[in-house]
């Protein structure tokens, strides 16, 4: 409905948002685990030098890990490894994803703080509220979450008792631009900094620049995804890039992007007919 309404005005989403489309920064963002600490830091510094990336996000932990990395010592070695090949000038980001109890997110916070890491997302289960607003008040490291998150009720008590600092709504687990405004709205009366979950590089990424281009607290960059585009390799007939660190904010009516009608075509798909 978005994109018909930019269309029909003439708009992008962003401008009837009341925001201008640019080039915004991105953060390539790493979903990798299994990768070895010193391979990690040897893609991400050549990333610097062919897309101009100086943001980066790596993950530690292991999924809902019950405090256990994925293999021994893996996060201790990860942290300082990356952040020697980037060095200090760059931005480097963490994602646990729901990994740590509080006594063991804060342990691991300790040594975020000692390698200048921005923030720190998801470091308990997402469910925990709790825990994680525990973690966030012992660190001075930002805490970043909200992903999973869809309930508007469960964003505002997450935001009120400062839960995190940072708050991570995807707009299609949201259900759209609309609430994921009210999400941002809510961060910015209470002075945090909203950047959203956008783990592929399929429409997610298209409406969460849009979002980003309108809000007055964005935060200073957006996940952007370096692994293999897999199903979305087609997605668009234009497909986002990163030059220079940044992706540019689509500036055509309505979203700016076209769906591929080849890749359409060789989907599996629904059609609701009245």
């Amino acid at each position: 409905m978005w994109d018909i309404r930019g269309k029909a005005e003439g708009k992008s989403v962003c401008e009837l948002l009341g925001g201008t489309p640019r080039a915004f920064k991105a953060y390539a963002s790493s979903m990798s685990r299994s990768i070895t600490p010193q391979d990690e830091a040897d893609r991400l510094q050549k990333l610097m030098d062919s897309h101009g990336y100086t943001a980066f996000k790596i993950r530690v932990g292991s999924v809902c890990g019950h405090d256990q990395d994925q293999w021994p010592g893996r996060t201790e070695e990860l942290v300082p490894t990356v952040r020697k090949a980037i060095g200090e000038d760059a931005a480097l980001l963490v994602d646990g994803n729901s990994c740590y109890t509080p006594e063991r997110a804060i342990e691991v916070g300790r040594m975020l703080e000692d390698n200048n890491i921005g923030h720190f997302e998801e470091p308990c289960p997402y469910w925990e509220l709790e825990w994680t607003a525990e973690v966030a008040a012992a660190l001075d490291v930002p805490v970043a979450g909200g992903e999973q998150d869809n309930d508007l009720a469960q964003w505002r008590r997450m935001i009120n008792m400062d839960a995190v600092d940072i708050v991570q709504p995807d707009v299609c687990y949201m259900g759209g631009i609309t609430r994921s405004l009210r999400v941002a709205q809510m961060a910015e009366e209470k002075g945090k900094l909203c950047v959203p979950h956008s783990a592929n590089r399929s429409l997610v990424t298209v409406f969460t620049l849009h979002l980003l281009g309108a809000i007055p607290n964005a935060g200073p960059h957006f996940e952007f995804s370096i692994e293999p585009p897999g199903w979305t390799a087609e997605l668009l007939t234009e497909p986002l890039e990163a030059i220079d660190g940044h992706v540019q904010i689509p500036e055509g009516p309505g979203w700016g992007v076209e769906v591929n009608p080849a890749w359409l075509e060789k989907t599996h798909r629904a059609v609701s007919e009245q």
